[in-house]
């Protein structure tokens, strides 16, 4: 009996484990579209990492979902993640695809990672301005 319990007690430990180590990222964005009042879908997103030299490097590229949101920028665990980043919003495509003009082909919002937090970059966006901060 105390054996069976034992290898209960290992699985449900187990199973736990693994749910507990599902990758979390350190940096995510999300993109208001104020015009609308709604999220901005489908907008190519590129992050970027300054180089020592003041070059940039390519770290990941996608796309917002419905909820205009990019969550899965930098796993949490890689010592690489301080520094000096970039994010590109490409808007231009999104824009012509609601058929409105705008100003901006593309935003570039560059910022610092100094610590292991979370790093929450949104923007909020309308075809002639746009605002962004550190969120949460």
């Amino acid at each position: 009996m105390l054996k069976k319990l034992s290898i209960l007690i290992f699985l449900i430990g187990f199973t736990f484990s693994g749910i507990a180590q599902s990758q979390k990222f350190q940096l995510s964005s999300h993109i208001l579209d104020i015009s609308r009042g709604m999220p901005a879908e489908g907008v190519l997103i590129k992050l970027e990492k300054q180089n020592s030299n003041g070059q940039w490097t390519f770290i990941y590229e996608n796309k917002t979902n419905k909820e205009g949101r990019i969550q899965n920028f930098l796993p949490y665990g890689d010592k690489q993640n301080k520094g000096i980043f970039k994010l590109t919003y490409f808007i231009e495509p999104y824009f012509k695809s609601l058929k409105q003009n705008s100003f901006y082909p593309f935003i570039e919002v560059v910022f610092e990672i100094k610590s292991d937090e979370h790093y929450h970059v949104p923007i909020t966006l309308s075809p002639y301005g746009y605002s962004t901060y550190r969120g949460n």
